[in-house]
């Protein structure tokens, strides 16, 4: 949804743009796969597009099946949709917390969205345009995301009460602290609003890091369309995603919201020393032992109206 509106000032903004972040000069410009080309290109995007219909035309009947097979059928479906986009995934790092949960990452691409869900479905916080997007407008309301006005302040506590509640019941939430996507290379500060709700609930918090090499050809910043976004992954050859999970935080070691969401931007921070092990490989992930009963989101937080200045992209309120 592009535009020229300045955004509210107190939404947080990344200076990443298209410009300077999917064609970096530092690194060289995603090469279409020489043995693909047009043709697997154009499979790959038909793929991914299908892979995500076929979620919502069975999401009604999943939200029928038992907890523990439905969740097993969001892993399989979220891994299917980024493998069909031709992303190949390397998942890595702690085991995962039982009961209840607060998922936080660092936000580069919409990617990240069926990326966590393939390893902690959980709900997740998006704007409420999102609602009214074609398809994945209802694909995110089957799933159970938690709505939220970014233009008015004062829905913003209403929010934290709504990811409360649903910790406090057993299940998870999944934010994006950094309240706007940046393009890999440069992190935005974790914003502690959210992770109030952990405090109020008592639960702990789950840092994951995800990263993509070529970051240039995942990032999603800024006023870029969609459509440019998908263009490039689905002609990027191996494109490759990691995820590794940290240890997970006790909220109750931090006296307050801004030290809990400082020591997991620390944790996430953390996680490149492992990204940089000099064997290259990261530990295999661990099934969680269970999870709560929730779907995934199934939405992507996508780009806001850019400022005139070259701050661009907003996606969550702090």
């Amino acid at each position: 949804m592009n535009g020229t509106t300045a955004l509210p000032p107190w939404l947080p903004t990344a200076p990443c743009t298209p410009g300077r972040c999917t064609a970096h000069p530092d690194d060289p410009a995603p090469d279409p796969d020489p043995g693909a080309g047009l043709p697997r290109a154009v499979a790959r995007l038909t793929a991914g597009t299908g892979a995500v219909l076929l979620g919502v035309l069975l999401a009604p009947a999943a939200a029928l099946l038992p907890p523990a097979a439905r969740l097993a059928l969001v892993r399989l479906w979220t891994r299917a949709v980024v493998r069909a986009f031709g992303v190949r995934v390397r998942y890595g790092g702690s085991p995962v917390a039982t009961g209840p949960l607060l998922v936080v990452a660092n936000h580069v691409s919409w990617l990240d969205v069926p990326l966590l869900a393939a390893v902690l479905p959980a709900r997740t916080v998006a704007k409420a345009e999102v609602r009214h997007w074609p398809v994945l407008g209802v694909l995110a309301a089957l799933g159970g995301t938690l709505f939220i006005d970014r233009d008015r302040l004062r829905a913003l506590p209403g929010t934290v009460r709504a990811m409360t509640a649903v910790l406090a019941g057993g299940g998870r939430v999944a934010v994006f602290p950094e309240g706007s996507t940046w393009c890999g290379r440069e992190r935005g500060r974790f914003r502690p609003a959210a992770f109030q709700a952990a405090l109020d609930a008592g639960c702990a918090v789950q840092p994951v890091r995800i990263d993509y090499r070529p970051a240039d050809a995942a990032a999603y910043v800024g006023d870029d369309p969609l459509g440019a976004s998908l263009w490039r992954v689905v002609t990027t050859r191996c494109l490759t995603a990691e995820v590794r999970l940290a240890d997970p935080l006790p909220s109750g070691r931090h006296p307050d919201r801004r030290a809990l969401a400082a020591a997991a931007q620390r944790a996430v921070a953390r996680q490149d020393a492992v990204r940089q092990d000099a064997t290259g490989r990261v530990p295999a992930q661990r099934a969680a032992a269970s999870d709560s009963a929730y779907l995934p989101p199934l939405s992507v937080h996508q780009r806001a109206r850019p400022r005139p200045a070259a701050a661009s992209s907003s996606r969550t309120p702090s």
